[in-house]
């Protein structure tokens, strides 16, 4: 049942990005182009996002357990390292680069666009090549 609620929310997700043309390469740069001709509408969409979200959290943290897990799983890794440096500014001047991050990439698929099938074959391979040079 688990794996059935977890696709439906992830359908639900991909749904979401498309809708809020998360999924357009060029509406994403326009968004992070705040010195030129700036799209403010995704800044929209991060806040509707906030707004609903936020109430759902309040009214979890004073749950137990999670509606569809055993318990809940919250990150114990607290410290800024060297991984998380490198890793954050990799995601983020590929994502300042080519528009796409991977949620919206991964959703884009079933758009078939060339350029997010590409943005994730280097994705993937880049996970291999940081787990052999991690070895």
């Amino acid at each position: 049942m688990r794996g059935i609620i977890s696709l439906v929310c992830g359908i639900i997700f991909g749904f979401g990005l498309t809708v809020a043309s998360m999924t357009n390469p060029e509406k994403v740069l326009g968004f992070l182009n705040i010195f030129g001709a700036w799209d403010p509408s995704l800044a929209f969409v991060m806040a509707g996002a906030i707004l609903i979200t936020s109430p759902m959290l309040y009214l979890q943290k004073h749950k137990v357990k999670p509606w569809f897990a055993d318990n809940f799983s919250l990150p114990t890794f607290k410290e800024i390292d060297k991984n998380l440096i490198v890793g954050a500014t990799l995601f983020g001047i590929g994502w300042g680069l080519i528009g796409l991050c991977p949620g919206p990439a991964i959703a884009s698929l079933a758009l078939l666009n060339i350029n997010s099938i590409i943005f994730l074959i280097s994705m993937i391979s880049a996970f291999f090549i940081v787990q052999v040079i991690r070895r």
